[in-house]
């Protein structure tokens, strides 16, 4: 296993991880979107061209994970990454790095929905070994009251980056105070030359019989395909 093998030749830190995560566009376009049966009689929107793939305005059509579903990839979720940014159909993928050579050491791929980033992170800091006290950086979409509670029920010393827009940080002086701190927020900027050097256009997936995601697609940087993997939703 390659993380075995960069841990033996001490390429690894064992006590400080960042964490992040990232839109995985499906392979789905926004046309596929469409009514559930169970919800509505299927409704075409109205076309605003000929053809046998015609041009759709979905502007004044109000669509929700409630009540559309993809038929090209049902598990697709309609999600935006962050405010002002058009929303996308895909998953949400996740990676934990060590900060010494900002080296991936867990990853995983759920379903996209508000609070995947946070639950994922926890879920991959359990597999840390029992009783060994780790930091972890991110950003400060991982500055909640309940997931800095459950990192430290882990023995992990929440670093990650303060959110005081219009309401108070669920970390402190006693916590931003020490020069680790300000450390892990310098190293968890590298997390993201994770995404940036293979980030794929489309994903396809589809789940299989023990509820794990199997996942492909082709990248437009160097790697021009990327590798099947399996990731737990």
């Amino acid at each position: 296993m390659i993380v075995h093998q960069a841990r033996q030749k001490r390429l690894l830190s064992d006590e400080h991880f960042t964490v992040d995560g990232t839109l995985v566009e499906a392979w789905a376009g926004q046309k596929s979107f469409q009514t559930k049966k169970e919800t509505a009689p299927k409704k075409e929107p109205p076309a605003e061209s000929g053809g046998s793939n015609p041009t759709v305005n979905f502007r004044k059509e109000k669509r929700s994970n409630q009540t559309h579903q993809s038929l090209t990839d049902p598990l697709a979720r309609l999600f935006k990454k962050s405010r002002g940014t058009e929303a996308k159909l895909g998953y949400l993928g996740h990676v934990v790095t060590e900060n010494r050579n900002g080296l991936v050491v867990d990853a995983r791929l759920t379903l996209a929905n508000g609070t995947a980033e946070r639950d994922a992170a926890a879920a991959m800091l359990e597999q840390k070994p029992a009783g060994r006290r780790v930091t972890l950086g991110g950003d400060r979409g991982y500055d909640t009251a309940g997931f800095i509670e459950k990192l430290r029920g882990l023995q992990v010393t929440p670093h990650v980056a303060q959110n005081t827009t219009n309401r108070q940080s669920a970390i402190d002086a006693r916590t931003t105070r020490h020069e680790g701190y300000a450390v892990s927020q310098r190293k968890r900027k590298r997390v993201e030359e994770v995404f940036g050097c293979s980030r794929p256009s489309r994903y396809s997936a589809r789940p299989d019989s023990e509820g794990r995601i199997e996942l492909a697609g082709c990248s437009h940087s160097r790697r021009r395909h990327t590798t099947w993997s399996e990731c737990e939703i």
